[in-house]
């Protein structure tokens, strides 16, 4: 009975341990993507230097995806990707793209609602209202409204929900509470690892911050 006790014990204690790994191996991947993300969007200006940063970085969200399929922040952060590559890409070329984008995120949503304080909400609303509509693609204001309120109850003090639904406001001439949310995120506590992404995004902000002041 001692041994089977033992042996029980050993099972569980290296479950734990792999557990454990797989978990660091994840964090590790999350973070190289965040990392690399950051570097692309913001520090390469070049667009055709842009265009081949993010071919390369696709192709490490793609193996991300393999190796964790059903972890919602890995499906984020695919789904990131491919919706910013689809900027840099545009035209109809990159409506490809903005599928994979929607289903990453609606089936990270399905998995963990809240995972990233809620990233898959603010990103996917952002597709909704940067997409164009039907027949062409699947736009929706009305939906992304909905989802980046969503997103904005989970975390109303980000910098990105804030920022994408002030976007938003300004798309739709709402500069007033336009600013309100741009001004909120101002005063967002730079992310631990995410310091590039965020120093970036404080630049996008002050830069629409201008464009509203000219619209008041």
């Amino acid at each position: 009975m001692k041994k089977l006790k033992v042996l029980s014990i050993v099972y569980t204690l290296s479950f734990l341990m792999i557990g454990m790994a797989q978990a660091n191996e994840q964090s590790d991947v999350l973070n190289k993507l965040q990392q690399k993300w950051a570097e692309a969007n913001y520090q390469i200006q070049d667009e055709k230097l842009k265009e081949k940063a993010f071919e390369d970085l696709l192709k490490q969200a793609d193996y991300a995806i393999e190796t964790f399929p059903n972890a919602a922040d890995i499906l984020i952060w695919h789904g990131i990707v491919n919706s910013t590559f689809a900027g840099v890409k545009g035209g109809l070329a990159a409506l490809s793209y903005v599928n994979v984008s929607k289903a990453d995120l609606e089936k990270a949503l399905e998995l963990d609602p809240n995972a990233l304080d809620g990233s898959a909400y603010t990103s996917l609303g952002t597709l909704y209202f940067k997409v164009p509509g039907w027949p062409i693609s699947f736009g929706d204001d009305d939906k992304a409204e909905e989802l980046l309120k969503t997103a904005l109850t989970l975390n109303p003090e980000g910098i990105d929900p804030n920022f994408f639904y002030a976007q938003f406001l300004m798309d739709n001439g709402n500069y007033k509470t336009a600013k309100t949310h741009l001004l909120t995120a101002t005063k967002a506590k730079f992310r631990a690892g995410r310091e590039l992404a965020d120093e970036g995004r404080q630049r996008e902000i002050q830069r629409l911050l201008k464009e509203v002041d000219e619209n008041l």
